[in-house]
């Protein structure tokens, strides 16, 4: 059979797969047939974890409609904060920062503070709405329904319904009875003025700003200097800061306006924007950055706005009219080896590694019950793994074999003393046995931070050892998808034990991994090549159990992770997005969150380079590679990292990822200073570096973005 038709033929299965994808993931393993429902053959259940109950872990029923406290919770939400406290931190919802507080809901089209540092927005209470005579105005909000793309709030004693739609250039307010609406703001209101029917007000204010209001039916409103009050009314409001001084085209999309919005996995590397909308017309919303580079205008009925934009931290906001948007990612390779092969000639120096490597191996010697360490640790020892695989030098791989099942089996039978996995029901996933008593261990895995740096880990040493040793991965498949599941599950169902898509912002498209904590700025994520590897390793756990849904999901996240790395965190030289003084100053962002840029880490200032670059980087693996495809970026990356090193006290195994970029471009270099290292990162190993730098070309381009690569080449071979 021919090699293009072979291709044809496994892209054909896999589309065929992602044409439910309601019967992903029920947190169980697949059949043998890979196109067959997610069930076990001997039982309709799923494997859980055993349960436990959290001590630290918040109630949700304070925010949650009742109706909705059956099913699991997302934990990761672009409205986390809502849900979280007293509920009353804002939160970015593109393009307004939105705060709910004491039955009124604060809306503010924020300005941007920059220095060298950092990048935030500034949230003032441009317009707060509210109700006048509200008989219980202490009274929470209630979430009474969310998706992929929005949250529906209410003010229950207010009478108001907020449809809170990621992207709108409006605010939708349904007063859902006869009630007098208050907008208030801080600045002073300068002018209101109606349109010839009522139905619209222009309001000018002391800052600088004019906000839009449209109604349903004519509407009266009187106004002071800081307060507008509405007759009694009910019907639709909606709200829109002008980004400019031309009303035209809010006039001419207020009249539909988005309830909800979900997102549909198509097929590989595609996904589709739905939006559920009411009223009449076309819908008006906005795109990112990154959504206008994969934004297919082939595949779907849209027109973008190009002269209709908002700011934001993430970048300009462009109209886009369409109810249904489709974004075509590039595909990305996933393979368990090198993509383009290590030199014959340099296989002798990676085994004389491999064999110390192997032979430092030691299960009882472990001291760390840490599940993110733990789950390096497992993760580094995979890869020697596929490494001695790729150079032939197979004699090693029993005693990795034996290391992987004697450290991964007892985390996967609740055997593992220290620490292990439980379920937790309150909220829905997977907790530690330490974080279920203790928030802030295992990194406060135990309310839902990190899940997918350290599940991931976890997932790449299972993926490995189920390749080779197949009668393992067989009887331990039902665990393995559970843990993918926790972060992986795709469905909708009310009869689901994980949320959908845990970490995964399907309007950002990326991960975010603060959990169940409060946080002013929002949500936040440090590393996204832990982010890449997540959902790379749950690829690589399809092709071992062969199942092509698996592979194409999580190949198709990791695609959209390394875009929004590529469009968010790696700050080029010259760029525009985060302006002159920060761009200067930074060629990677620290901490990514919704409301702000910051230049230091978790566990490191600004000035310590190396580990900005290194958290960005690790783990070593094939698809790093396609993490940094611009050869041009790697080498102002490594540039401004490299002076980092001369500072006293630089941990070797931070120096081993700067010398993992530096191979990119310049192979000899890197090779000398790799060799001289005297530690390696928990998670690396020296026997990976060689492997990652005798992979290289010799000579290299200025960009390769990997287009080249799909990413079912490894069926071909």
């Amino acid at each position: 059979m021919g090699l293009k038709k072979i291709k044809d033929q496994v892209k054909s299965i896999v589309e065929k797969t992602f044409k439910n994808p309601n019967e992903l993931y029920k947190n169980s393993p697949p059949s043998s047939s890979s196109s067959q429902s997610f069930t076990m053959s001997s039982s309709s259940q799923p494997f859980l974890f055993p349960l436990t109950q959290s001590t630290v872990l918040p109630d949700p029923s304070s925010f949650f409609a009742p109706h909705l406290l059956s099913n699991p919770l997302p934990t990761n939400s672009f409205f986390q904060n809502f849900i979280l406290k007293n509920g009353d931190q804002p939160e970015f919802i593109h393009p307004y920062i939105i705060k709910s507080a004491l039955s009124s809901l604060t809306l503010c089209y924020p300005s941007q503070s920059r220095n060298p540092a950092f990048i935030y927005q500034n949230f003032i209470a441009d317009l707060a709405v509210s109700v006048l005579n509200n008989p219980n105005p202490n009274a929470p909000h209630v979430i009474s329904s969310y998706d992929d793309l929005s949250v529906t709030l209410d003010l229950p004693s207010s009478n108001l319904r907020f449809f809170l739609v990621k992207g709108s250039p409006f605010i939708t307010c349904s007063v859902m009875e006869n009630v007098s609406v208050l907008i208030s703001t801080i600045h002073a209101i300068l002018e209101c003025y109606p349109n010839g029917n009522r139905t619209k007000y222009t309001v000018k204010l002391n800052n600088g700003q004019t906000w839009v209001l449209y109604a349903s039916s004519p509407i009266d409103l009187s106004h002071d200097e800081s307060a507008i009050r509405t007759g009694v009314f009910s019907g639709i409001i909606r709200i829109a800061c002008l980004p400019n001084s031309d009303q035209t085209c809010l006039d001419r999309f207020s009249s539909c306006y988005p309830v909800s919005g979900s997102v549909v996995f198509s097929q590989p590397f595609c996904l589709e924007y739905k939006w559920e909308k009411k009223g009449w017309g076309d819908l008006l919303m906005l795109a990112h950055p990154l959504h206008l580079q994969l934004l297919s205008a082939a595949d779907c009925a849209v027109t973008v706005l190009e002269g209709f934009k908002y700011n934001s931290i993430d970048g300009e906001l462009v109209g886009v009219v369409g109810d249904s948007w489709i974004l075509k990612s590039d595909p990305v390779s996933v393979t368990w080896h090198s993509i383009k092969g290590v030199k014959e000639e340099a296989c002798s120096e990676i085994i004389d590694a491999l064999n110390k490597d192997v032979a430092s191996l030691d299960s009882n010697g472990i001291a760390t019950t840490s599940s993110y360490f733990y789950g390096k640790l497992i993760a580094r020892a995979a890869r020697l793994a596929l490494i001695a695989e790729e150079v032939c030098h197979l004699d090693v791989i029993p005693a990795i074999r034996k290391f992987l099942k004697d450290t991964v089996e007892p985390w996967l039978e609740g055997t593992f003393e220290a620490n292990g996995f439980f379920y937790e029901s309150k909220w829905g996933g997977i907790v530690s046995k330490q974080g279920a008593s203790d928030s802030g261990a295992d990194f406060g895995f135990g309310v839902y931070n990190d899940h997918h740096f350290h599940i991931g880990h976890f997932l790449y040493a299972i993926a490995v050892l189920a390749k080779i040793d197949p009668i393992w991965g067989r009887k331990y498949r039902p665990q393995a998808y559970a843990l993918m599941a926790d972060f992986m599950n795709l469905s909708r169902r009310s009869n689901s034990k994980y949320a959908r898509l845990r970490c995964f912002d399907l309007w950002k498209l990326h991960s975010w991994a603060g959990g169940l904590t409060e946080f002013a700025d929002g949500r936040n994520q440090e590393s996204t090549s832990e982010a890449v590897n997540a959902y790379y390793s749950a690829a690589l756990m399809g092709l071992a159990y062969g199942d092509t849904h698996l592979v194409a999901i999580g190949s198709t996240l990791s695609a959209l992770e390394i875009h929004a790395a590529q469009t968010w965190w790696h700050v080029k030289e010259g760029s525009t997005l985060y302006g002159e003084e920060f761009t200067k100053n930074n060629r990677v962002v620290g901490v990514l969150w919704s409301n702000k840029r910051d230049s230091s880490l978790w566990f490191a200032p600004p000035e310590w380079k190396e580990c900005r670059l290194g958290i960005q980087v690790l783990p070593i693996l094939p698809i790093t590679e396609l993490l940094f495809s611009d050869v041009q970026f790697v080498k102002q990356l490594v540039e401004w990292t490299l002076p980092a090193l001369a500072r006293e006290g630089v941990g070797e195994g931070w120096k081993g990822f700067v010398y993992t970029l530096e191979a990119i471009y310049d192979k000899v270099g890197a090779l000398h200073k790799t060799r001289s290292l005297t530690g390696f990162d928990d998670g690396n190993s020296l026997s990976n570096l060689l492997w990652w730098i005798h992979s290289r070309d010799d000579e290299v381009g200025g960009c390769d973005r990997g287009n080249k690569f799909c990413w079912f080449r490894h069926y071909s071979h």
